[in-house]
């Protein structure tokens, strides 16, 4: 069974940083594609960064510049540094362990708000 397990939301004002965590307990595959998503209220979840194991990433474009995603493969745990915050990244932050086309794993959301 594996469980992902999120840390670091918390509110914050605009301009300001947050860094979100990501443990994953259990038997992952160490291959697996770790990434973030985010889901707003009223809006459909979005894919915010993935990191791939060899450390490949990829960003939606809103957050490129600003956002900046990491693993360590040793602890099965991926980050998400978030700089230069605006209050339209609101949301609920998801992590996300993808192992393969019918194996993938959510932790239980955090919040994150942005004040203006």
């Amino acid at each position: 069974q594996v469980q992902l397990v999120e840390s670091g939301g918390g509110l914050v004002q605009a301009g300001g940083s947050l860094r979100l965590s990501c443990a994953a307990s259990g038997s992952l595959y160490s291959g697996s594609v770790m990434g973030w998503f985010r889901q707003a209220p009223g809006k459909q979840r979005e894919l915010v960064a993935a990191v791939t194991s060899g450390g490949d990433t990829n960003y939606a474009d809103s957050v490129k510049g600003r956002f900046t995603i990491s693993r360590d493969n040793a602890k099965i745990t991926v980050y998400l540094q978030m700089n230069s915050l605006k209050p339209e990244d609101t949301a609920v932050y998801y992590c996300n362990a993808h192992a393969g086309p019918y194996e993938s794993y959510w932790g239980q959301g955090t919040q994150v708000t942005v004040s203006s």
